[in-house]
């Protein structure tokens, strides 16, 4: 009986396994040093606003690992030996692998700024990370966000939702506008604003400044200005958590080097998650993707191919999904912040609701979605962009993509007709 090995107990780890379970008699070991158990990352700001208990994050209950024969353990990967097959452990114990699963995630940026590592300054990635939020949340008063990206929004949310005043720090000239094209992200920043968030857009941080019991004081921005906080959070961005990795005989780039198959340089040994790097492009997508359903995509994926069904790792459309306060916000297929050569865009805004269409200049074909107060069906813009379906039918039949919550009244033709109109002027 092979014993199958899978560091990180995440999204994409736990579905390997569960899946694992399903196709094979394989001893399986999940290693984590965060929790005991799985949970759903994306629900950390809901306990922290007090929406839920740390255990709702938790979709199974406990004997669920011992019911399905997978065992769990706790514990830190400091190497791993890929001659040997061995894990070796922070606490100088060791455990054999026949094939290993790496899913150790990410972890969030830092970039040497003087006083990071001060008491009172996190990321909000892991579970330890809310812990520390929650102790320090009594005494602080004011907190700086530092990173214009999803996190940094959530996080910013969280604080107001405790009464605590947010200054907010944004590298870029606009919320997020790498991504969202300039109107919706105007959009945003009001959003932002409105609900009484400090916004500092254009600005660095140059500095943590710490007191005499090296608890944070204060942060210097690039713009010369003394921002006095109690904490801070660093959130631009992630980045793979491989670093456990740089002495292994494993390649790496960014992340672990994985081909289509999520297989590494080494045999018997793949990565899957937000530590996972493609080697060959998969469309438009980035080689690294931290994102919850490609994660899960990925431990389906290596399953079979590790039990035999060698199956090529196919995420399909782009989709995501957000939440800027009470502004839901959704994605399907490409629409960028810059139309590239051969896209044109329509817009239509009312207030906090809007609609951005992407389509082919020349052939028509419908390219993807934005949405802003608007929910819509996933699996009907899925199928629309498999099929190549052009521009106007995905006008025509926008009621169908709608996602009608009770109560919302969605002004469907006054859409269509602003749309339309566009579509004549290009």
């Amino acid at each position: 009986m092979r014993h199958v090995i899978i560091i990180g107990n995440g999204i994409a780890g736990t579905t390997a396994a569960q899946h694992l379970r399903k196709l094979s008699h394989d001893r399986i070991t999940v290693v984590s040093d965060e929790s005991d158990y799985f949970f759903s990352r994306t629900a950390l700001m809901y306990v922290y606003m007090g929406h839920m208990k740390f255990e709702h994050t938790q979709p199974y209950e406990n004997k669920y690992w011992s019911n399905n024969n997978i065992e769990l353990k706790k514990g830190r990967v400091h190497h791993v030996d890929t001659s040997n097959k061995e894990l070796l452990f922070t606490d100088n114990t060791r455990l054999s692998f026949d094939v290993l699963i790496v899913a150790s995630g990410s972890k969030p940026n830092k970039f040497g700024w003087p006083g990071q590592d001060l008491k009172g300054v996190r990321g909000l990635y892991h579970k330890q990370d809310l812990e520390a939020l929650e102790k320090a949340t009594s005494s602080i008063k004011h907190a700086v966000v530092v990173g214009g990206g999803l996190i940094g929004i959530e996080l910013a949310e969280m604080l107001l939702s405790r009464g605590k005043t947010v200054s907010f720090l944004v590298r870029e000239s606009s919320f997020w506008n790498n991504i969202l094209p300039k109107k919706e992200s105007k959009m945003i920043n009001h959003h932002i604003v409105d609900h009484g968030i400090d916004l500092r857009l254009s600005t660095n941080l140059v500095e943590i400044q710490g007191n005499s019991k090296n608890e944070v004081k204060s942060v210097i921005t690039d713009k010369g200005d003394v921002i006095p906080c109690q904490w801070v959070g660093l959130t631009a961005g992630v980045s793979p958590n491989v670093d456990f990795l740089l002495e292994s005989s494993i390649e790496l780039g960014k992340g672990v080097l994985v081909n289509q198959y999520l297989e590494t340089s080494c045999k018997d040994i793949y990565a899957i998650g937000d530590c996972a790097e493609q080697t060959q492009p998969i469309g438009l997508r980035r080689p690294i993707e931290a994102v919850w359903y490609t994660g899960r995509m990925m431990g389906e994926s290596v399953a079979q191919t590790i039990v035999g069904n060698k199956t090529v790792y196919n995420p399909g459309n782009w989709f995501n999904s957000a939440k800027f306060f009470d502004i839901e916000y959704q994605t399907y297929g490409w629409v960028f912040a810059q139309p590239r050569d051969y896209e044109k865009q329509l817009y239509w805004q009312n207030g906090n609701t809007a609609i951005r269409l992407a389509f082919h200049k020349e052939s028509g074909d419908f390219l993807g979605i934005n949405t802003f107060g608007i929910r819509m069906r996933h699996e009907t813009f899925d199928r629309w962009l498999s099929e190549k379906v052009a521009v106007q039918y995905v006008i025509a039949h926008l009621k169908e993509a709608h996602f009608d919550p009770e109560f919302f009244r969605f002004p469907i033709r006054k859409i269509q007709q602003s749309l339309e109109a566009q579509i004549q002027l290009i």
